[in-house]
């Protein structure tokens, strides 16, 4: 048990002596999530709020595809993003592969299915005959969809709360694709599976102390914004 104690003085020290490698470290694990949860938000809602009020063949099978893609293990989307950004591959030119940018890449991969099934579910609890009355208005399909959101707009942001918490805890990919390269492309999680293995338990007890306040603070203000807006006025 001594370990576990010496792990929470080694992460209070850590964050109070103003650590430099520790703050780079989260500093590139907040970017990376933050990028990347903005990035699958402004391709996951648009797409999951036209698939979920547009009729189309197939449509309930695409429906069925992205609620797959919720649960689609990092390791896999890592190894995609590999393939695709090694020298060999279709884009190994733009060499991002064990950089931030191959990372933001691979989180987008597995958020946007989380987000985009998310925002099909809350459109569709909208009563369709708002959106037809919009149309009927003279609205064009996004300028209606468009007041849909403002509807929902609680259950987008509880989609990116989702989002985000999927991608700050996530290893599998940022390991695969990053590398963990120190002052590179090492993030809080990758740097505790590190330290674990290496028997730093002290090391992985701070690092994961520091990733939970991390992920805790951000999740924290988007709870209080969508709460915030939840209060009625």
């Amino acid at each position: 048990m001594g370990f576990i104690a010496e792990g929470f003085q080694k992460a209070l020290h850590l964050i109070f002596s103003g650590n430099a490698e520790i703050f780079a470290i989260a500093r590139l694990s907040l970017m990376v999530s933050v990028l990347a949860t903005a990035a699958a938000v402004l391709v996951g809602v648009p797409l999951g709020s036209w698939i979920a009020v547009k009729k189309f063949p197939l449509k309930k099978f695409l429906i069925a595809l992205i609620n797959t893609g919720m649960g689609l293990p990092p390791v896999v989307a890592g190894l995609v993003v590999m393939l695709f950004l090694a020298r060999s591959g279709p884009f190994g030119f733009l060499n991002w592969l064990y950089t931030p940018a191959g990372m933001i890449i691979a989180q987008i991969i597995i958020a946007t299915p989380i987000i985009m099934a998310l925002s099909v579910s809350a459109m569709q609890s909208v009563d369709p005959k708002f959106y037809q009355q919009m149309l009927t208005l003279g609205a064009g399909d996004w300028q209606a969809i468009k007041v849909c959101l403002k509807e929902i707009r609680l259950s987008v942001l509880a989609a990116v709360i989702a989002g985000f918490g999927r991608l700050v805890a996530e290893v599998g990919a940022v390991m695969i694709v990053g590398g963990n390269i120190r002052h590179q492309t090492r993030v809080l999680t990758t740097a505790t599976v590190m330290e674990t293995q290496m028997g730093n338990f002290d090391s992985a007890i701070a690092l994961g102390l520091i990733l939970l306040a991390l992920s805790f603070a951000v999740n924290l203000a988007l709870t209080l914004i969508q709460q915030d807006r939840a209060l009625p006025r």
